[in-house]
């Protein structure tokens, strides 16, 4: 049974990639559609990434803390470490402070 399950996630892969490939050959010319297919991969990263985000702490306010922290830094131009230290610093300040109440 669970040969059957790969050979079935196997096949779904395969054709989600292939069918693009076969469907279409020429050039993407509308910019519509080239400017959503540009945005597709933020946005399954996103969507993947941002419920972790916010049930990997104890509480979701510490959580949060921390995604407020590193949207404001980003939005400010500064460096990766720079802002995944100080979110992290701050998700620590939030569950110390919540564990205190």
């Amino acid at each position: 049974m669970v040969y059957l399950y790969i050979f079935v996630m196997v096949l779904v892969t395969y054709l989600i990639r292939m069918i693009p490939l076969t469907l279409v050959r020429g050039k993407i010319e509308n910019r519509y559609l080239k400017s959503f297919l540009y945005y597709v991969p933020y946005t399954c990263l996103t969507a993947m990434t941002f419920p972790a985000i916010l049930y990997a702490t104890e509480s979701v306010l510490s959580a949060l803390a921390g995604v407020i922290t590193a949207v404001i830094l980003a939005f400010y131009n500064k460096s990766l470490v720079t802002v995944a230290a100080f979110a992290c610093a701050a998700v620590f300040v939030a569950e110390q402070f919540l564990a205190m109440i």
